[in-house]
């Protein structure tokens, strides 16, 4: 997240990286929640548990109707959209509506709310998810929120003009997709984390860049202003 851009950021953790942003490096990056609020500024210690609630607005510049937001984001004034998913597949698909069937599922999940306009409409769109095999599919059981549908130029040919998947943050590293194939593949790792360590996390193959870096730790001023943030949750 850089400074002068516009995040359309989901709950929980996108909410924790954009303030954190906010705050250190990006003083002018302008918030916008799903509810209808732009431009919010979180008070410490009272992070917002949901985008549809007033606390979301602390210091908003503008509290326009909800579909107001999704106009922007069909304008494409919304450049990076921040969100998570239940499922992800190797082309960045993400399934938040059914595990299993959609006419006989084994687990209802809440659907699409935003998330399906954010990654159609944001001109490009991080996905935070934690990294284990029930969310990193071969193929996702339904596509809530497309990524790069079948790779290659699918999405374009489908009627999404711009936009798409630029990083998948996970609790193991960092991934970006190989722009001809449009396969995810591994771009940096966290401290102690190796290559074989992600392949089995993940069930299908994964490409490697050229060179992966590995990501820095936290430095004291990031989980200082986090524990400000979001006292109740554990920083180490």
């Amino acid at each position: 997240l850089r400074d002068g851009q516009v995040v359309f950021t989901g709950v929980g953790a996108p909410m924790m990286a954009s303030a954190l942003a906010q705050r250190l490096h990006a003083p002018t990056l302008t918030i916008v929640v799903e509810g209808g609020i732009v431009g919010a500024e979180w008070k410490p210690g009272w992070l917002p548990i949901s985008t549809n609630e007033m606390r979301a607005a602390h210091r908003a510049q503008m509290l326009p109707a909800i579909t107001d937001i999704f106009l922007m984001a069909q304008r494409g004034f919304l450049d990076v959209g921040f969100i998570g998913g239940a499922q992800i597949d190797r082309h960045g698909n993400l399934n938040t509506t059914v595990i299993g069937s959609y006419d006989r599922p084994k687990v209802r999940l809440p659907g699409s709310g935003g998330a399906n306009d954010i990654i159609s409409l944001c001109r490009e769109v991080i996905i935070l998810t934690a990294h284990e095999p029930r969310r990193f599919v071969d193929t996702v059981d339904f596509v809530t929120s497309p990524g790069y549908l079948a790779g290659g130029d699918s999405r374009r040919r489908s009627g999404l003009l711009f936009g798409g998947v630029a990083r998948v943050v996970t609790t193991l590293g960092l991934f970006g997709f190989q722009p001809a194939s449009r396969r995810m593949r591994i771009e940096a790792l966290h401290p102690g984390v190796t290559v074989e360590q992600v392949s089995d996390q993940t069930p299908f193959e994964l490409l490697v860049a050229e060179r992966v870096e590995t990501t820095a730790p936290p430095s004291e001023r990031e989980l200082g202003t986090l524990r400000a943030l979001d006292p109740a949750r554990q920083f180490i």
